[in-house]
């Protein structure tokens, strides 16, 4: 009799728990769904000189509830003053929501944009914390046009991948809301190609749902119904048409990572570029926020390329026709630096791995195909390594330990492989060393600093989150 009472209570106790669990499944909490998160917020966090004329848009991981997504979850402060008025809407085509603030910015001012964590999916999961960013004012409204200045492919390219993605990268920052499979279109002469349209931080991608045909022309399409977050918005001058054909082959890796404007120089750090002369550089280089004194010992004489300052405080040998400093070159070197900062969480980012721990980091002498590989070590090159594979491939190294290459040491590229592809993100505290007379190709992404030893060459790019130091080094940007 007890025995029964007590296998009827662990019944109901049972019964009890499998119910609590199904509704809670059926209510969209169970324990495998997991908050939505905030993708991309414009303006980005920490940007300078932001127009004063903005609206503030966040981008969401999914859909959204609209009824949780009001003025008093989504607000905009300026430090020292009240709570911007203004209206916000949700855009559930871009899982976007907008404040469009009923004044324009205080010039100058510290601004705080917050949306609450009682924001909720459209399943009734809440941000799992307040999401708060900062962004300062400058002293202009914004009147001008969004441009493009690169695209992936480029205009009249041929033997583009036919796995490849399509994307633009623009000026400044867009509204989400105007990027879409109705203003970004791709055709395959008059038919319109299937696929999505996503935009992220100033790049907008289209992503055929199938690969593309061989051997074919197609035509790319941006309409003017893509704005800017501008009030009132500004939208592209004019459509903006390209063409580019496949070849046969598929890309082999992970996708690029797209350095946004940090690709426009070749040496991009945080805190200074140190120099024993005489180096040569081909591309851009700069700083910031540290001064532009901090690149004097570069002389103009030694740089194919234009040094960027944080400031006008650049003197290098005296003669300075290679420098800028004005403040939309110091707005430029600070954008760039961000970028540099997003492509590193990019790469860093990345997940599933083709290859983990290969070799104990110890790669001297061996050859590694195209992949994502990461390392929780240390990454040494005693001898020569080769990274063999196509002009379309792609290499990304996860290195969280430091890279030595040890002296007169070759990193080869084969079979047409391409330095623009090769990605070294390293996030150990000292970061890459390149030692005596030895030969590098990439892109490094550091956490921390770069240095490049008597006589090395450098065929990439080194964009670093402290210093760069050269030593009679030739540096020169990748081709494209």
């Amino acid at each position: 009799m007890n025995r029964c009472k007590k296998y009827t209570k662990r019944s109901l106790w049972l019964t009890a728990l499998l119910l609590t669990t199904f509704a809670a499944g059926c209510n969209g909490n169970s324990s495998s769904d997991s908050a939505p998160t905030v993708t991309d917020a414009t303006p980005a966090d920490t940007p300078i000189a932001v127009a004063l004329n903005n609206k503030v848009v966040a981008t969401f991981s999914e859909a959204m509830d609209t009824s949780t997504i009001d003025t008093t979850s989504f607000t905009v402060v300026g430090a020292g003053e009240p709570p911007l008025t203004g209206v916000v809407s949700l855009d559930a085509a871009s899982n976007t929501a907008s404040f469009t603030p009923g004044s324009s910015f205080t010039a100058d001012t510290l601004y705080t944009a917050t949306l609450a964590n009682k924001v909720k999916s459209s399943s009734g999961i809440a941000l799992a914390n307040d999401y708060v960013w900062h962004f300062t004012s400058g002293t202009t409204t914004d009147a001008v046009a969004p441009t493009i200045i690169s695209s992936n492919p480029a205009n009249a390219v041929t033997g583009f991948v036919l796995n490849g993605n399509v994307s633009a990268t623009f000026s400044e920052a867009l509204d989400p809301a105007t990027v879409n499979t109705s203003s970004f279109t791709l055709r395959k002469g008059a038919a319109l190609v299937a696929g999505t349209v996503v935009y992220n931080n100033k790049v907008a991608t289209f992503k055929p749902a199938n690969n593309l045909v061989a051997n074919t022309l197609y035509t790319v399409t941006l309409t003017t119904a893509i704005t800017d977050p501008a009030l009132p918005a500004n939208p592209l001058a004019a459509n903006i048409v390209w063409s580019f054909t496949t070849g046969s082959a598929l890309a082999v890796g992970p996708a690029a990572v797209n350095l946004r404007t940090a690709g426009n120089f070749v040496i991009l750090t945080k805190t200074g570029i140190t120099n024993v002369p005489t180096s040569a550089i081909t591309g851009n280089i700069g700083a910031s926020p540290i001064t532009a004194a901090a690149m004097n010992n570069i002389t103009c004489t030694e740089i194919t390329g234009t040094i960027y300052g944080a400031n006008a405080a650049y003197v290098g040998s005296g003669t300075t026709p290679c420098f800028k400093g004005t403040a939309p070159d110091n707005t430029l070197v600070a954008n760039a630096v961000l970028d540099m900062g997003t492509a590193y969480n990019d790469a860093a980012g990345r997940i599933t791995p083709d290859y983990t721990e290969l070799h104990a980091g110890d790669i001297s002498g061996k050859t590694l195909v195209p992949g994502l590989y990461k390392w929780g070590t240390n990454v040494l090159i005693n001898t020569d390594v080769t990274l063999s594979g196509g002009p379309n491939d792609v290499w990304i190294f996860q290195v969280a330990g430091n890279v030595t290459q040890a002296s007169a040491t070759n990193v080869f590229l084969t079979g047409g492989a391409l330095a623009k592809n090769v990605f070294w993100q390293v996030a150990g505290g000292a970061g890459v060393a390149i030692d005596t007379g030895a030969v590098f190709e990439g892109v490094v992404l550091a956490a921390k600093g770069v240095t490049v030893n008597t006589g090395a060459t450098v065929n990439g790019r080194l964009l670093a989150q402290t210093a760069v130091t050269l030593i009679m080094n030739t540096v020169t940007q990748p081709a494209p």
